[in-house]
């Protein structure tokens, strides 16, 4: 096994006269893991206009690679200001250009409003109106950044697609596993369980084993005009977190009353329609009762929603469908460990496969607040940390 940084011997077999000649050349890999020096190794760092994803391409830039900057225009909010907290927003793409002109190396702009609309919000608006809780940042990766972007990274020529992404990559040979980042806290691998064998085989993540106080360090190193700029926190294209919102914009008539049902099937309230609501959730339920109510169960077909008390949130076995999984089968066998939210804790879990790409899981213990249209993300853990094996998309 090779690691980057290290000189390992590589053996270069010639047929001579039918008889085979052992070459031995000492190499060294770089930085990304591949065996050419940085200068002759060209990359593509995709670029937010972020203070991660820039200072990963001042790392690229300063360690001497050949450096393509692109940033992908994904949304129109039509309220672009300055101070937007929202990524990809049009300010993001002007500190982008900045940061690619501070580092004198080359920019593009590719516009997907269009493929990302298709790709990723419709896909969140139907996902809302079955009743699940989307994730738009699992298919933003999965389709537009991962998808598009890897191809145009590879129409470049280039040798790898770099992003600031905070999951660690380790290459062995030919092969890159991916793993949680050191920083905990900022941990992106769940977000990223739907990559496929031949994109993390192309993909670097440089910050997977750094803490967010070093990037910000390394950005105020080089003289970055984002250093000091606040880490986004909504989705591009749900302002203030207000999901409703969204799904009135794009279907204006999903909001219909229905009922509010407890668990004997009893109505005992009107809700203003289902979008407003996600499994676990407390407030806004607005029924009186001698205990805390939380929603249960979202039943699109009847528009009902299900609620009860906190203690018929827990689950132990959930099915799952779509399922990546970045490894053989046979590795998950064993017991394992799981992440059903991406905020959770990880979970000790088995595995059952079925022939129709989906799955049950078994927790070793109950868990709340499980909601169909999260992703459940499978780990095990090895001397690199905990190695990220695939997943799917839970369905109950």
């Amino acid at each position: 096994t090779l690691s980057p940084g290290s000189k390992s011997n590589i053996i270069y077999l010639t047929y001579i006269r039918n008889k085979y000649k052992y070459q031995i050349m000492s190499t060294q890999l770089n930085s990304i893991g591949l065996p050419k020096k940085p200068s002759e190794t060209k990359v593509v760092v995709a670029m937010s206009g972020g203070v991660d994803s820039s200072t990963v391409a001042g790392m690229m830039k300063r360690d001497g690679y050949n450096v393509i900057g692109i940033t992908l225009k994904l949304y129109d909010s039509g309220k672009e200001v300055a101070t937007s907290k929202q990524c990809c927003s049009g300010q993001d793409i002007m500190d982008a250009k900045r940061v690619a002109h501070k580092l004198g190396i080359e920019h593009k702009i590719l516009y997907y409003q269009n493929k990302f609309k298709q790709g990723v919000i419709d896909n969140f608006v139907d996902s809302y109106l079955k009743g699940e809780t989307p994730i738009p940042c699992v298919q933003c990766n999965q389709t537009v950044k991962f998808k598009d972007l890897f191809e145009v990274a590879k129409d470049l020529k280039a040798d790898a697609l770099i992003t600031g992404h905070y999951v660690k990559s380790v290459t062995f040979g030919n092969e890159t596993n991916m793993y949680r980042a050191i920083d905990e806290n900022r941990d992106q691998s769940y977000f990223l369980f739907n990559t496929t064998r031949e994109q993390l085989n192309y993909l670097r993540f440089p910050l997977g084993g750094m803490l967010k106080d070093e990037t910000r360090s390394i950005a105020k190193e080089l003289d970055l005009n984002v250093a000091d700029k606040p880490d986004s926190q909504d989705i591009c294209f749900v302002p203030s977190g207000d999901y409703a919102s969204v799904i009135r914009k794009f279907r204006p008539d999903s909001l219909k009353k229905g009922n509010i049902k407890n668990l004997d099937g009893k109505v005992i309230g009107v809700h203003d329609g289902i979008i407003n609501f996600t499994i676990g959730q407390r407030k806004g339920i607005k029924v009186s009762n001698n205990e805390p109510l939380y929603v249960i169960k979202i039943n699109s077909e009847k528009n009902e929603i299900i609620v009860g008390p906190k203690e018929n949130l827990g689950k132990k076995n959930i099915n799952i469908n779509n399922l990546n999984l970045l490894v053989d089968k046979e590795q998950l066998s064993k017991n394992i460990l799981v992440k059903v939210r991406s905020t959770g804790k990880l979970l000790d879990a088995s595995v059952n496969f079925k022939d129709d790409n989906t799955a049950e899981v078994n927790l070793k213990d109950f868990e709340d607040g499980i909601s169909p249209g999260q992703a459940c993300v499978f780990y095990d853990l090895d001397k690199q940390g905990h190695k990220v094996l695939g997943g799917g998309w839970i369905i109950n």
